[in-house]
């Protein structure tokens, strides 16, 4: 068998090669420096551009739209559901506030606002169509707002989407106010559709891991009801 020739690279030899490669590096730089020259200026101008925006546009923005806010909370509060949404003359509410400042975070907070304003006015597609247009990663707030997604659905009848959409918001947090919350309410709705085993396993889900909840307190009478329905079927 034929031995396997070994070459050893010399300490001079791996200089001589680093050496090579700085050259072509050079080289490179030399030969596209213009090119260099100006895609660093682009990254430049995009990372000023963008603290910029931030601090010139986005900043004064945010402090007008948290202004509007406050006024348009406070007839949400005392339930002034027309004012809270359209204003008062004086005051923006959340619809043009949604619109005027959709790049701030107040903005997309009026989204939340004007769709459970919505909700509580009966006028269940605008409801819906302003939740969806809310996006947030809070622990509370987002689930809330994709539950309240489901209770427009139910009122309007499409059971399979309101059962959907509690079911993703109780998911979207391991927390023992929402998650207990639409599981209860997607479990209800199994139960309306006659889907009994859907429903009992949702039932179940709160009574194991929520049972210091609310719902998880009286969710076993839900178990037993529909144990007994199954029974006489």
């Amino acid at each position: 068998m034929a031995k396997k020739k070994h070459t050893e690279i010399t300490g001079d030899q791996r200089l001589e090669n680093i050496g090579e490669t700085l050259s072509k590096t050079e080289e490179f730089i030399f030969n596209n420096q213009k090119v260099l020259g100006i895609v660093i200026v682009i990254i430049i101008v995009a990372i000023l551009g963008y603290f910029g925006f931030n601090r010139y546009y986005i900043e004064p923005k945010t402090e007008e739209a948290l202004a509007q806010m406050y006024q348009a909370q406070l007839f949400f509060e005392s339930d002034s559901l027309d004012k809270a949404l359209y204003g008062d003359g004086n005051s923006l509410g959340f619809v043009d506030i949604s619109k005027e400042y959709s790049m701030t975070k107040p903005g997309n907070l009026a989204n939340y606002y004007a769709g459970i304003s919505f909700l509580r006015k009966n006028d269940f597609e605008q409801a819906i169509d302003y939740l969806e247009s809310f996006s947030a990663d809070d622990h509370l707030v987002s689930p809330m707002a994709t539950g309240a997604i489901g209770d427009a659905y139910m009122e309007l009848g499409d059971k399979d989407k309101a059962a959907a959409y509690y079911l993703e918001a109780a998911n979207m947090d391991d927390n023992d106010f929402t998650a207990p919350l639409f599981l209860y309410k997607a479990g209800q709705v199994y139960e309306l559709q006659g889907k009994y085993d859907k429903a009992i396993n949702t039932y179940t889900r709160v009574k194991d891991n929520y049972y210091k909840s609310n719902e998880g307190r009286f969710v076993q009478k839900n178990i037993s009801r529909v144990e007994e329905i199954m029974k006489n079927q």
